[in-house]
């Protein structure tokens, strides 16, 4: 009996270890240049084409089925108009999406973030805020909101304070900096040990009338 209790706990102690090595891969999916050069393509071919490359298929969905692999990690809005993966033409299994009104960092993003960084070898995390935003007009309008929009309003108050004054136009300027904000703060809050240099994180705006993501310079 001792002796079967012993084998049993060899053989979890060695599938444990076994799916140690499978959810923590020492190699990044792709380095953080090629991954952003995919989605610069991505966003270019949205843009242009009328047709998607990267549109889901059954074959695809099968290839992912057991593991993933994605090559970025997209911090974005839940506004309707702006999913990642059409807006940069990726497809199953490609973008890591995480996403909330504002496209805001709390303890949930960073969480998600540490955890594709960590076990699937993501190594270029994108915050991408967009054009005409709600959460970020509600901020632009009062500090105060009903309900649960407030920790929205609370939470992009630094981004308006920041822009106040400044010449141009009062949204796309808080969106952008609100952007660069959230981008700041997983720099600085993110958890990744070792992998710290090897990650790039950035920040960009989606356009919604030309479907054009522009760049923030690091």
């Amino acid at each position: 009996m001792k002796l079967h209790l012993r084998n049993l706990i060899l053989v979890a102690a060695v599938a444990l270890c076994g799916w140690r090595v499978v959810a923590d891969p020492t190699v990044p999916s792709v380095g953080p240049d090629e991954a952003l050069h995919r989605l610069k393509s991505g966003n270019e071919r949205f843009a242009q084409c009328k047709v998607s490359t990267g549109k889901p298929v059954a074959a695809r969905r099968a290839q992912t089925a057991k593991d993933q692999h994605p090559f970025a990690i997209i911090l974005g809005c839940s506004d309707s108009r702006t999913a990642p993966e059409i807006i940069f033409d990726q497809s199953i299994g490609d973008i890591f999406v995480i996403r909330n009104a504002g496209n805001l960092v709390d303890d949930h993003a960073l969480g998600s973030i540490e955890y594709a960084i960590e076990h699937l070898g993501v190594r270029l995390v994108v915050v991408l805020g967009h054009e005409r935003c709600g959460a970020v007009t509600a901020a632009l309008a009062g500090d105060t909101a009903p309900g649960h929009v407030q920790a929205l309003v609370r939470d992009i108050q630094p981004a308006v304070q920041a822009v106040k004054g400044k010449p141009g136009d009062a949204t796309h300027l808080a969106v952008a900096e609100n952007a660069r904000l959230m981008a700041k703060e997983i720099r600085e809050k993110a958890t990744l040990g070792d992998l710290a240099n090897e990650v790039r994180i950035l920040s960009a705006v989606y356009d919604l009338d030309t479907g054009k993501v522009e760049w923030a310079t690091e």
